[in-house]
């Protein structure tokens, strides 16, 4: 008797029943579609049946994977975060590198207005690029030779600055303006008359002009901390 063929043919399996797997949504391919939607149609445009087009889905499966719209604006906002310079920290001094990471932060969140109020209401526990930008920073200022307690005091001045300062760069270029009220403000109106610059140059100075200041501050502030606990 012929011994059995080991290269014939097997039968194919059968065949499952059901509508074929889709691709599970993670996070990460939520964040993306998000993104892609706001540069497409702004944040004014994006919704999350906008969302839920963008990733071939129902909103109501979108649902399944996040619990609301600024859930998934947190986790943009934490894609952001991830852009953010934070490379001077441990090579360059302190004051230097909260200088690098400010323009790096301002220049990221200057596209992204709406996700400001975000930061300041979702915990950062769940934005883990934003907690590694943190930690970057904090080991940064402890090297520096800023107290363990007063660590978070300066990120959040400086983050209170920036995030302002980021605004400030779409804001209107006539919102100094005083029209027809000039007799309310004269001194004010020569002074936005004075002003050399328009637009976004104008921001650029106002921008420099209060970090060079809350710098020098900061560096005041750490010289007369470490002499008052010397």
């Amino acid at each position: 008797m012929d011994a059995p063929d080991p290269d014939a043919q097997q039968p194919a399996p059968p065949r499952r029943r059901g509508r074929p797997p889709r691709p599970v949504l993670s996070p990460g391919k939520i964040t993306a579609a998000a993104l892609a939607v706001v540069a497409r149609a702004g944040y004014e445009g994006f919704t999350m049946a906008a969302l839920a087009r963008e990733l071939k889905t129902a909103p109501s499966a979108l649902y399944n994977h996040v619990e609301s719209k600024d859930e998934v604006l947190n986790w943009v906002q934490d894609d952001v975060c991830e852009t953010i310079d934070t490379s001077g920290f441990g090579v360059d001094p302190w004051d230097l590198a909260i200088t690098r990471w400010a323009h790096s932060y301002r220049a990221a969140f200057a596209p992204h207005l709406p996700l400001i109020p975000i930061i300041a209401v979702f915990p950062v526990a769940g934005a883990p690029h934003t907690l590694a930008m943190y930690e970057r920073v904090a080991e940064g200022l402890r090297g520096g030779g800023w107290p363990l307690d007063m660590v978070v005091d300066v990120v959040v001045a400086v983050e209170s600055f920036v995030l302002g300062s980021a605004m400030d760069v779409s804001a209107p270029e006539g919102i100094f303006d005083v029209g027809e009220r000039r007799e309310l403000a004269p001194t004010f109106a020569d002074a936005v008359a004075a002003r050399p610059g328009r637009g976004a140059a104008a921001a650029d100075a106002a921008f420099g002009v209060g970090l060079n200041a809350l710098v020098a501050g900061l560096r005041g502030t750490l010289a007369a901390v470490l002499a008052m606990r010397t």
